[in-house]
């Protein structure tokens, strides 16, 4: 999505929710919860949540091996500075209060701009209007803060801003749910497989055991970790543990309907279907059949935020005159849901030639709100989901393939203004593909000309502004952007994106603009270093970012790029990969091999995500019977070009290896 920020007054999700001292006064909250073990030393600042941990687990009679590893599947132990999650989760126990956090946050994805979500010139403009609907009733799963404040007669503003109040609140929660379930509160962790079930408020059963699942997974292979808040926390393994899984077929959770879908086993998925219908005028919705993989490959997995919460997105993705997507994933447990076949093309990245080669994945989140954190439990059912559909499809997993919907091209000139930006720079690419397994790092060799780019997430916090009011810095947050100058000093200007903006108008810091940044992940070749700067070739110039080798924002890479063939001054650049007109069989007609407004200049070299060729699927009725996919013989290589991918027609470029 294109997120959006108003120009006057803070909405109620962006507001400064950070909290002053809240780790400090955890010190005081040690008392209310007990006391901490002795452990013969002076207490040091950075264990104090370690010490809540202990303290809650001793007050309500949890094993502190659940409660920590509930935690740490929830928010890794960070408190994010009392800021909610996009759920409305708080603390490192995400105990929710959606009202509170969310009220006035009904945007929707892709109708908030003007790009066309289908993409195809074959047909008029899906420019969809729908709003999502408000919610008149939340789900017990988005109010836990308030059960917890009754439970521990703490006030709800301190369980929201006190990381201890916060644990103290989760271990209520949990001690309250296992003698629901006709529990002890045993000192044994495999006997509260039933409790954890309950706590992911999840209302099926196989969602709230894969959630079990996970926390138990966690105490099995141990974690250790320091916060966002400088606090050192960890949990012992404990690979013997077996729970006692049974538990949770006596929750009297529903079945949840997951005939039809295609996920591995290790998630929870339903089938909530997209309508593929006729309304009248020609006009269908909201995605088409297709064939996939045996009539065209799917080469990409884009990953989508959603602008709005759950309900309200199924709601969007069941409306035959919305668009659509694959798959959704629910932030508070990790819940998938499928609504389009993998075989058959959605309608969710603005440009046709990538729908036809995708499989689309919605993230409940927020694009411009940096404090609204996405949980573990969703991360973790995300790359479980993209690991099994890669495998399935052979789709590499790396930045080329595995695309944001900000790293989608424009098809055309004229779209590329328009492009969303989701997940935007918060989302964090580095964890995410270590969750893939497929960790980003350094690979061996000194200068092999390629980077990746590489920043600790944490300690990454460049300015963006316009999350709340257009110009004003957003809350300082980790992120997965660097920005790019046109000189290697911090007062240079920004480099230019002439497709983003025709005019030649400068960059800006604004959270939606991506003309002058690259992202976790991504790789280019090197064009320059000097001191404590790096150079990369971007959108044909040459870019520079702070690179210290101290506190690296880019590692050594290799692998191939391409180059203009020898005797051509530059060549074009395309945001689609289409055949050659002579391709097309009578009754399809010829799509435009139209170029972006970019040059690839001679001298420069593009870091090269693959080989492919010249495909259009043409599907404009309802009526499958016209439907033909075009291969032509002219073949593409795709480029990481700028923050986007593009691609550039082999017969234009020379393959080489990246040593400069």
């Amino acid at each position: 999505m294109r997120g959006s920020a108003t120009d006057s007054g803070a909405s109620p999700r962006g507001r400064t929710r950070r909290t002053a001292g809240a780790l400090a006064s955890a010190a005081l909250l040690l008392p209310l919860l007990g006391a901490a073990p002795s452990g013969g030393g002076t207490q040091l600042p950075s264990a104090l949540l370690q010490n809540a941990f202990a303290s809650a687990a001793a007050r309500y009679e949890v094993p502190q091996s659940v409660l920590l590893a509930v935690s740490y599947l929830q928010s890794r132990w960070d408190a994010h500075a009392g800021a909610p999650s996009v759920t409305g989760g708080y603390g490192p126990m995400h105990l929710t209060d959606a009202r509170t956090a969310l009220a006035g946050t009904d945007a929707s994805h892709h109708g908030d701009g003007t790009e066309d979500a289908r993409g195809d010139e074959s047909r008029a403009p899906r420019l969809p209007v729908p709003r999502l609907p408000a919610v008149a009733e939340l789900p017990a799963r988005l109010q836990t803060l308030t059960r917890a404040a009754e439970l521990t007669g703490i006030p709800a503003e301190r369980l929201r801003s006190d990381p201890a109040a916060n644990v103290a609140g989760g271990a209520a929660l949990l001690a309250a749910a296992q003698k629901q379930s006709g529990e002890p509160l045993s000192e044994d962790p495999a006997d509260w497989y039933g409790a954890v079930a309950r706590y992911s408020g999840a209302d099926d059963t196989t969602t709230a055991a894969r959630y079990a699942d996970d926390v138990f997974d966690v105490i099995r292979q141990g974690e250790r970790r320091t916060t966002d808040a400088g606090q050192r926390v960890s949990l012992t393994a404990r690979p013997e543990l077996r729970p006692r899984t049974a538990q949770v077929d006596r929750g009297g959770l529903r079945a949840a309907d997951a005939e039809g879908t295609e996920c591995p086993k290790s998630v929870s998925c339903e089938w909530i279907p997209a309508p593929y219908e006729e309304f009248g005028d020609g006009d269908y919705g909201n995605h088409d059949l297709g064939d996939r993989p045996a009539a065209q490959s799917i080469e990409y997995i884009v990953i989508h935020d959603t602008e709005g919460a759950w309900n309200g997105v199924l709601a969007m993705v069941q409306d035959p005159t919305y668009v659509s997507w694959q798959y959704s994933l629910r932030s508070t447990d990790g819940h998938i849901a499928q609504h389009v076949k993998a075989k058959d093309v959605a309608w969710h990245a603005g440009n046709w030639y990538v729908n036809a080669k995708s499989i689309g994945l919605e993230h409940e989140g927020f694009l411009t709100a940096p404090d609204t954190w996405y949980t573990e439990a969703m991360y973790r059912s995300s790359a479980r989901l993209v690991k099994y559909l890669a495998r399935k499809y052979d789709i590499p997993l790396d930045r080329q393939h595995i695309l944001g919907h900000d790293t989608v091209p424009g098809p055309t000139a004229a779209n590329v203004p328009s492009m969303h930006t989701d997940p935007g720079p918060y989302w964090d690419w580095r964890h995410y593909f270590a969750l893939l397994g497929k960790p980003l790092r350094a690979q061996p060799g000194k200068h092999d000309g390629l980077v990746t780019v590489l920043p600790e997430f944490r300690e990454h916090q460049p300015e963006f502004t316009g999350c709340v009011t257009r110009g004003v810095p957003c809350a300082a947050h980790g992120s997965s952007a660097v920005r790019l100058r046109t000189e290697p000093r911090e007062d240079a200007p920004l480099v230019k994106d002439i497709g983003l903006r025709p005019g030649g108008g400068d960059s800006t810091t604004d959270v939606n603009d991506v003309g002058s940044r690259v992202s976790t992940g991504q790789r280019y070749a090197v064009a320059g270093r000097e001191g404590d700067w790096t150079a990369i070739w971007y959108l044909g110039q040459k870019a520079w970012f702070r690179n210290p080798s101290a506190q690296p924002t880019a590692v050594n890479a290799s692998g191939p790029v391409v180059t203009p063939k020898d005797g051509l001054t530059e060549i074009p650049v395309y945001g689609r990969a289409y055949p050659e007109k002579e391709a097309y069989p009578e009754g399809v007609p010829v799509q435009s091999v139209s170029p972006l407004p970019y040059k690839l200049p001679a001298g420069q070299r593009y870091a090269v995500g693959g080989k492919v060729p010249g495909e259009y699927f043409y599907s404009p009725t309802f009526d499958t019977a016209p439907h033909r996919v075009v291969r032509g013989e002219d073949m593409y290589y795709e480029i990481q070009f700028g923050h986007r991918v593009a691609f550039v027609r082999a017969a234009d470029v020379r393959l080489l290896r990246s040593a400069r």
